[in-house]
């Protein structure tokens, strides 16, 4: 991987971690590829997420830590060196089995160009439904570690999936928040939180910025959030999803009745060739 300048990553770092803002969040609609990504800050986004679901896909694999760490930074790195706006990368829960393999990992992201990670805390071996709060927090703890040894201030964004894996409560979630804050999280991210009665209690039991995971199935809309306190949005695995639908119903159209509405609002071909070919 090629070697960052330090200060033009600690200047990108500082810039990344400015955006989160309570009550005027970061809103972060995820990339995959480098196409996607380029259509995100042309857009007019302030930072580029990637979403290991989105990259998992692309490279042929399904998502839940299946990726290893090379695949999946290989992909960071290619976005990160194509968009100007800082660069956080989804991590999945460190691609390592333990805190010092997730050092290895936050240094690689580093090499990789981004500039912030998420960490979950979510087990997909079947054997709990998340991973012990103390060795999570130990996880955390080491990326912070990695990036302070680096001289880079990462923003580490700690996700808890209490909600997601099926049975989460507020309390539950702040108890998790606390201990990851207090290992040296920057950020908590609850993905699954979509009540706006329990984004407010998550805002004002965290003390720190919080994420928030957004799609058609959220009851509030980004300015609602913004009311609530949300510091960050990110819409996931989403963006991914929305565009593989339509690739399935264009190939259903095309191979079915023949016809081709589905493809009526591409992208204009001279636009899509100048954006990827421009600048860098």
């Amino acid at each position: 991987m090629t070697h960052h300048d330090t200060s033009a990553l600690h200047a990108s770092a500082v810039a990344f971690r400015a955006l989160h803002v309570p009550g005027r969040p970061l809103v972060l609609p995820n990339a995959w590829d480098t196409v996607s990504a380029l259509l995100v800050e042309d857009a007019g986004a302030a930072a580029l997420a990637t979403t290991s679901a989105g990259i998992a896909w692309e490279l042929g694999a399904a998502d839940g830590n299946r990726l290893d760490r090379g695949q999946a930074l290989a992909a960071v790195e290619r976005i990160a060196a194509r968009v100007r706006i800082p660069v956080t990368a989804d991590i999945e829960s460190g691609y390592a089995d333990d805190a010092e393999g997730v050092k290895d990992t936050v240094r690689a992201v580093l090499a990789a160009g981004a500039v912030g990670v998420n960490i979950e805390d979510a087990l997909h071996d079947g054997e709990g439904r998340l991973r012990p709060v103390d060795e999570q927090a130990g996880r955390i703890a080491a990326a912070r570690a990695a990036a302070d040894e680096a001289g880079v201030p990462l923003f580490v964004n700690a996700r808890t999936d209490t909600f997601l894996s099926g049975g989460g409560s507020v309390e539950e979630t702040l108890e998790r928040a606390a201990v990851f804050v207090a290992a040296g999280a920057d950020g908590v991210f609850v993905p699954g939180a979509a009540d706006p009665a329990v984004v407010k209690a998550l805002v004002e039991g965290i003390d720190a910025p919080l994420n928030v995971m957004v799609g058609p199935w959220m009851p509030a809309g980004v300015p609602e959030l913004a009311a609530l306190g949300v510091a960050r949005v990110s819409a996931g695995a989403v963006v991914a999803q929305a565009a593989h639908a339509l690739v399935r119903r264009a190939a259903r159209e095309l191979l079915g009745t023949g016809t081709y509405e589905t493809l009526a609002d591409g992208l204009d071909y001279g636009e899509l060739n100048s954006l990827i070919g421009g600048g860098r």
